[in-house]
């Protein structure tokens, strides 16, 4: 039986896509084995996100070509996608494929494996104009299941390549998406997570207007027997009070926002080209805290992008501290050739980027810590994920409003949802017993 290896690099998207991949290999009668094992095939689903994501990818490619130097090495993902040349000139290296075809992968391997040049396959992804479907995969651990909705980006933020490597918006049609979450609810799982480039955009290509995210999210918390439905990061402005009401009536979605601020200065948002003001996003962050009871809304922020001054940071630090919130991600900010902001005059020294990355994380720290004190004395409901490395005989999940709990259980209670009642808080975990 012939093998394939899969290793991914970046978002959720990737990771999705990647046990899709496996399993249009297990369906074509490959053996699929541990990346670190030899393979006839060997798939790396990259990431351009950063300039360390197109080294990872570099890295894992070379990596593959040592284990089995016969093997059919295959590039895929966004790294492929936007710079398919340089993936080419790297030793080994047998098939580019970029975005857009993924769902043929086991088809174009097979074709192009008796090539003895390398052989670039990477379609246009800009003059896609529909949803590539692939399958729900089967093998998402036991716990929760993702469930990609959408793909693409029309946005085109100044510091950003996704919209370059991923395409135009193109919406999952409902009764795909219906179908495919009613499958995973009928295999056990007790949480569905909507994943996709940019989810807020949902059904902006569709025909009907009535169709968005807050439309879709409201007909799949009436589906039978969803236990738990978490969204993945929407942007502020895709969130409209249609969805915030699907949060706040609905038990079964989750109390969780992610919600990208990426500066707290209105002057450097204006040059990443967002969509907002600081104080616009605050106005949003206080409707959703006094509509949505519990709510835990979390944040990614940018650093160190061109022209950011100390004042233009402090601004941050001010908005960050007013949102209050429940944790936040920060990225130091990385050129990526291509984007309008890699070409800005005043880029950020690197020693700068670090330290203000530094101050923001310590200030995240103490929000993050500052919400899970708010938990103890709750009782909340948990996801029971795996056992907990650090405590014998405990078992760690995450909250709907997604802290990470830690609490006395065993191997038969994993993938159920319990009630835990919060007697301590960590920095961003709790610890607990199941009442």
């Amino acid at each position: 039986m012939k093998t394939a290896a899969i290793y991914t690099l970046g978002c959720k998207v990737n990771q999705y896509e990647s046990a899709a991949m496996a399993d249009l290999f297990r369906r074509a009668g490959y053996r699929v084995v541990d990346f670190e094992q030899p393979a006839d095939v060997y798939i790396i689903n990259t990431c351009t996100v950063t300039h360390l994501g197109d080294r990872k990818s570099r890295q894992m490619i070379r990596r593959a070509a040592k284990q089995n130097p016969a093997a059919v090495i295959a590039v895929t993902g966004c790294y492929a996608q936007t710079s398919p040349g340089e993936v080419l000139e790297i030793p080994g290296v047998n098939l580019v494929v970029g975005t857009a075809d993924k769902s043929r992968i086991v088809q174009l391997v097979e074709e192009y494996a008796g090539r003895t040049a390398p052989v670039q396959a990477v379609a246009d992804v800009m003059a896609k104009d529909c949803f590539d479907e692939l399958p729900v995969p089967t093998e998402q651990g036991k716990s929760r299941a993702f469930l990609k909705i959408q793909e693409g980006c029309n946005s085109f933020c100044a510091y950003c390549i996704i919209p370059y490597a991923r395409g135009p918006v193109r919406s999952r049609l409902p009764e795909n998406v219906v179908r495919s979450a009613t499958q995973l609810i009928q295999q056990g799982y007790q949480e569905i997570v909507l994943t996709g480039i940019h989810i807020g955009a949902y059904g902006q290509d569709l025909a009907d207007p009535r169709i968005n995210l807050g439309w879709l999210v409201e007909r799949l918390a009436r589906l039978p027997g969803l236990t738990r439905l978490r969204l993945g990061s929407v942007e502020p402005h895709d969130i409209n009070q249609q969805l915030i009401t699907a949060v706040a009536n609905h038990p079964n979605i989750c109390r969780h926002l992610h919600i990208p601020l990426q500066s707290g200065d209105d002057q450097i948002l204006a040059g990443m080209q967002r969509r907002y003001t600081a104080g616009q996003f605050l106005e949003l962050i206080d409707h959703i805290k006094q509509t949505i009871a519990g709510v835990a809304i979390t944040s990614d922020v940018i650093v160190g992008f061109p022209g950011e001054t100390e004042a233009h940071f402090q601004n941050t630090m001010q908005t960050v501290s007013r949102a209050a919130f429940a944790s936040i991600h920060v990225f130091k900010y990385s050129p990526r050739k291509g984007t309008p902001a890699a070409a800005m005059p005043d880029q950020v020294p690197p020693a700068v980027k670090e330290d203000r990355s530094k101050r923001l994380i310590a200030l995240g720290q103490r929000l993050a810590h500052d919400f899970a004190v708010r938990q103890v004395g709750k009782n909340l409901a948990v996801l029971v994920e795996q056992p907990c490395e650090k405590l014998t005989g405990f078992y760690e999940g995450h909250s709907d409003n997604y802290l990470k709990v830690v609490f006395p259980a065993d191997e038969s209670l994993r993938g159920k949802i319990v009630t835990v009642h919060i007697e301590e808080a960590g920095d961003a975990w709790l610890k607990g017993r199941i009442i």
